[in-house]
């Protein structure tokens, strides 16, 4: 009896502990990714204000004057928001401009600030087609928005979910040898798709890839996560996954333009990029899991041969 009383006790012990020992870890888990998301998730003041309309075309003043009235960083800030680069900016027929000019360009932002079907998701990327702008968020909270110039109507991008695979930061493209795209990041390996610097030119005008301003395109390269493969380039895992979604109008009102008749022109709710998101939820996490099995395997194996 005492054998067995010693031994019930004993039992008893590892069962508590473990309990225990799972308790700490997952508190730990719990705590690293909250601190995480403390250092990482912006604090973003959302813009609710009116917008003007400037013209461009037949203004011969229009560089002159948009540059002595504004900063460099508002500049910037204007110019993503009409999807355009300098380069062509004496080439669009107008501009939209906010009646306040905000620093921080997430205070504009068509994507919610949030969406909790993605809290388990630790990245996640959006390239909505008919606004022509890329969302980053992590768990769930948006982290960076920016333009895009998707593929034109004869090239279209390709929509869908993919995930993030290799990158170079110079790659010339597989279409046409004069295409030096910087910051390039692939999302089909196959078909060469993916984001990278490119001329803006306020519409969408690429080749199936996704165009960026340079500042984006470099900030989603140090972002985004590289797919793992072996030596024989077997893909043992995925990297970020992203979401093409959505049609653009290109005989249509640019859309952003719209602005300075309805400021919320733009928004896209939570519940619509949930539409689009519920039938590849499973397959994110089922690619999520897979990556961090393949990490904690690939740790185990440095800390065994340490």
């Amino acid at each position: 009896m005492l054998k067995t009383s010693i031994y019930s006790s004993f039992i008893f012990f590892l069962v508590i502990s473990f309990i225990a020992c799972r308790d700490n870890r997952n508190a730990g888990i719990s705590t690293k990714k909250a601190d995480s998301l403390e250092n990482n998730i912006p604090k973003i003041d959302r813009y609710n204000a009116n917008y003007q309309m400037m013209a461009v075309k037949g203004n011969d003043t229009a560089l002159t004057t948009f540059k002595k009235k504004y900063t460099a960083a508002q500049q910037h800030i204007i110019l993503a928001l009409n999807r355009v680069d300098f380069t062509n900016f004496n080439r669009i027929d107008s501009i939209v401009i906010p009646d306040s000019v905000w620093s921080d360009i997430n205070s504009y932002s068509p994507f919610p600030l949030q969406i909790e079907a993605l809290d388990s998701v630790p990245k996640m990327v959006f390239f909505a087609y008919p606004i022509q702008a890329f969302a980053a968020y992590e768990h769930g909270h948006l982290v960076r928005w920016g333009p895009s110039s998707m593929g034109s109507k004869i090239h279209p991008t390709k929509t869908g979910l993919a995930f993030t695979n290799w990158k170079a930061e110079e790659h010339v493209s597989t279409a046409d040898d004069e295409w030096l795209l910087r910051w390039n990041f692939n999302i089909h390996n196959k078909e060469g798709i993916g984001w990278h610097q490119y001329t803006m030119p306020g519409y969408p005008a690429s080749h199936s890839c996704l165009r960026l301003l340079e500042n984006d395109a470099r900030w989603l390269y140090d972002w985004a996560d590289e797919w793992i493969v072996e030596k024989n380039q077997h893909v043992l895992a995925e990297g970020t996954p992203v979401l093409v979604f959505g049609t653009y109008d290109y005989e249509g009102m640019k859309p952003w333009l719209k602005l300075a008749e309805d400021p919320k022109a733009n928004e896209i709710a939570e519940k619509d990029l949930l539409n689009e998101l519920k039938p590849n939820l499973e397959k994110i996490a089922e690619e999520q899991h897979k990556r961090e099995q393949v990490i904690a395997s690939q740790q185990d194996s440095v800390g065994q041969g340490s």
